[in-house]
């Protein structure tokens, strides 16, 4: 029987500044070293980074794309599932981890943020979006660090 892929969700925007990618692909490669895959977005910014994060360090990318062409996805995902959904595939991204991690982001974050809380799954925060129930975290240690306490519950 093959063992079921742990995964968490990293979302955020993919129009990143340089320390929200540096958190996103520490955020993976942390990830990934405690034996744990990443599921985003698939694009570029914190998503990439993430992937590219994670998949340095061995772990498993999913990219679950908004649009229908595989092309689209970064350079880092190993598993690319275009779903022609557009914005709604945010929710998507989200139910397919165990839980999620924020890294900055904009609108299209808080969605994701909103849909992992509104389905049980835990969110940390990164610099992203203030919500009661999400946790900030100070750096892509802590993050991690805090999403797994969280998972394993």
């Amino acid at each position: 029987m093959v063992e079921a892929a742990r995964l968490i969700s990293v979302i955020g925007a993919g129009q990143a500044d340089q320390r929200q990618k540096e958190h996103a692909f520490r955020v993976g490669e942390l990830l990934a070293r405690a034996g744990w895959g990443v599921v985003c977005g698939g694009l570029s910014g914190v998503m990439a980074e993430a992937c590219r994060g994670c998949a340095s360090a061995g772990g498993l990318t999913v990219g679950l794309l908004p649009g229908t062409e595989r092309q689209a996805a970064n350079p880092w995902v190993q598993v690319i599932l275009p779903t022609g959904l557009g914005q709604a595939r945010n929710a998507l991204v989200v139910l397919a981890g165990q839980g999620a991690i924020a890294v900055g982001g904009g609108g299209g974050t808080l969605s994701e943020i909103g849909h992992a809380l509104k389905a049980g799954r835990p969110v940390v925060s990164l610099g992203s979006w203030e919500v009661a129930g999400v946790p900030q975290a100070e750096s892509p240690e802590q993050a991690v660090g805090m999403i797994l306490e969280l998972t394993a519950a």
